[in-house]
């Protein structure tokens, strides 16, 4: 049987550890080397007070053994790519539903579709944001997707389909340099519109084409209509945005500023796809996601011997077991020299 390889996770920082520990290992030495020249009955004190101070020194390394499990569920790393711009709050979904209903139905189902994954989530409007680091929690992403909403109008920098790659690229490149064997699944959600560019200055949009190493699946999902459809301005309240009667978004680039209509480009979409690798589908009311899913088959992905993960295990337990121990005698040995209640007390004479 092959021994298992012991590693460090230090729970204290190895600054900390040098700061704390060395000064008391120490300071516990010469107090027990000078006891033992001394015999003033002390030393034995010092000991215990060093095994203290190793016993420390151990639950701040963190020591761990990895323990190897082959359930692919936590194998699976699932990235939504979610545009919230205000495009997405085009009522052109499902009979007249903002898109964003879309999304949120999707996410959710996804979600529940695939139990026991990781999941993060990335949002884009006028900058991106990792919203949700990896998570087990579902329920973290069901609240994150319950209270999705639209950017406030006035902040409105225009949609940019490439305007998440460096997020996303950050996001995959961490995850698969700490977890290389995991499966990365990237699921992108937007319209697609790209009025504003975060590529060149023509505004051509960025690649995601240097991506596609590190995503073994998922899709990009498109949302609304060739036909369009018009948004409600949303300034953050309740009152406003979609499903209110809060006034429409104004395309003030046309004569009289009629109410601005926003068309679903699903070339950009294709294209976006075509580069991660990934199927494009055009989700236009909510349905079944077992087909998105379908494909992505964690075992199969694995098979180029990413199957094994590893687990590491703490076990400091030992240590602060001991630890305990020693506080507790260390405790006991102090209160023998407690004064005891009505016990009178000595008093030194002062001198003449």
């Amino acid at each position: 049987m092959e021994a298992a390889l012991m590693i460090l996770r230090l729970v204290w920082p190895a600054w900390a550890v040098a700061v704390v520990i060395l000064p008391l290992v120490t300071v516990c030495v010469l107090a027990a080397v000078r006891a033992r020249r001394s015999g003033d009955g002390s030393f034995p004190s010092w000991l215990r007070r060093g095994g203290m101070v190793l016993a420390l020194l151990v639950v701040a390394l963190g020591p761990a053994v990895p323990s190897t499990t082959t359930t692919v569920a936590t194998n699976v790393e699932v990235f939504f790519v979610v545009d919230r711009t205000g495009s997405m709050a085009a009522e052109d979904y499902a009979g007249g539903q903002p898109r964003l209903d879309g999304v949120r139905h999707d996410v959710e189902a996804i979600v529940e579709a695939m139990p026991g994954a990781r999941y993060s989530v990335i949002t884009f409007d006028s900058q991106a944001a990792r919203q949700l680091p990896l998570t087990t929690d579902a329920r973290a992403v069901r609240t994150w997707a319950d209270t999705l909403v639209q950017e406030i109008t006035a902040y409105s920098a225009g949609s940019a389909v490439d305007r998440p790659l460096p997020t996303l690229t950050a996001a995959l490149e961490g995850a698969a340099e700490r977890n290389p064997e995991n499966v990365r699944v990237v699921f992108l959600l937007s319209d697609g519109e790209n009025t504003s560019g975060d590529g060149s200055e023509e505004g051509e949009p960025q690649s995601f084409a240097d991506l596609a190493p590190l995503v073994d699946g998922g899709a990009v999902l498109g949302y609304g209509t060739a036909q369009g459809g018009q948004m409600r301005v949303y300034d953050g309240t309740d009152e406003t945005g979609a499903g209110t009667d809060a006034e429409w978004i104004l395309d003030e680039t046309q004569p009289g500023s009629p109410p601005a209509v926003s068309r679903i480009d699903e070339t950009q979409l294709r294209r976006v796809a075509e580069q991660l690798g990934l199927d494009y589908v055009h989700r236009n009311q909510p349905s079944d996601v077992g087909g998105l899913v379908a494909g992505i088959d964690a075992e199969t992905i694995a098979a180029d011997g990413r199957r094994d993960v590893s687990v590491y295990e703490d076990v400091y337990w030992p240590a602060a077991a001991v630890l305990a121990v020693l506080l507790a005698w260390e405790a006991w040995h102090q209160a023998r020299h407690f004064p005891r209640p009505g016990a009178p007390v000595r008093r030194e004479r002062s001198a003449a």
